[in-house]
């Protein structure tokens, strides 16, 4: 190779490793990452059915059929059972609202980590989704690189060894949400773990098609997903709990 190119060659190879370096020096690099790889392919919304398994702690299981429509950002609908029983819940922009019968019964706030960085991130703007992860307790200034299920993820929240700090794992070469850690809802000093299994390409983007979560490293609840379609035409009032029974993308 003549001087010349190869010194070119060489400035080439030193600017990608410095631009690297610089998307991984914090939570925030990580997540613009994320959002950038994918912002103008990922899909807008969701729908699928979902089979629902409980792991009680007497060893019997509950399965339950749940429909659930998802709308990038913060939009999320679960139908539990049949939809005619008008059970369920909306999350939207950060709001619980329980369903029964049709009828409200109660909200209160929440942010479901798993809406914000298995989809949210790649449809709103990176400053957004920071803002919502650092508001819940994510320390964004921890960063450094693990490897899971065989695949490099960037680690975000703790520094490596700790398991026990809120934190989320992202594969490095794709850019998905694999892995989370964070309190149980039932008691805050208890530490649950939840992964993203069996992505799948969806129309530009990427969907997990199971969900497990653990609690003290025993599997508590899993998600299994079918019938899944992506930037479907979904009502208005989809994610409006006064037409909660009267809105339905499912099939009865």
């Amino acid at each position: 190779m003549k001087p010349m190119r190869f010194r070119l060659s060489l400035l080439i190879l030193l600017s990608l490793s410095v631009a690297h370096a610089k998307e991984v020096r914090s939570g925030e690099d990580v997540l613009r990452a994320m959002h950038d790889r994918y912002a103008k392919s990922w899909y807008k919304n969701l729908t699928f059915t979902q089979k629902s398994t409980t792991y009680n702690g007497d060893k019997t299981i509950k399965v339950e059929t749940w429909y659930e429509a998802l709308e990038l950002p913060a939009k999320l609908r679960i139908d539990i059972g049949p939809p005619k029983n008008g059970d369920g819940y909306l999350m939207v922009d950060g709001t619980l609202t329980i369903l029964k019968e049709g009828k409200e019964s109660g909200t209160r706030p929440l942010v479901n980590m798993l809406l914000v960085l298995g989809f949210d991130v790649y449809g709103q703007s990176p400053e957004t989704t920071a803002n919502v992860v650092k508001a819940e307790g994510y320390d964004l200034k921890k960063v450094h690189e693990d490897t899971w299920e065989g695949q490099a993820v960037y680690v975000v929240g703790a520094e490596k060894g700790d398991l026990k700090s809120k934190q989320f794992w992202v594969e490095k070469k794709r850019l998905l949400f694999v892995r989370l850690f964070e309190p149980t809802q039932a008691d805050p000093n208890k530490f649950q773990e939840i992964r993203f299994e069996d992505y799948r390409e969806m129309a530009g983007g990427w969907v997990a098609a199971r969900v497990e979560v653990y609690a003290d490293e025993r599997k508590v609840f899993s998600e299994e997903y079918s019938d899944i379609q992506s930037n479907v035409k979904l009502d208005p009032g989809t994610f409006d709990p006064k037409q909660f029974n009267a809105t339905h993308w499912e099939k009865p």
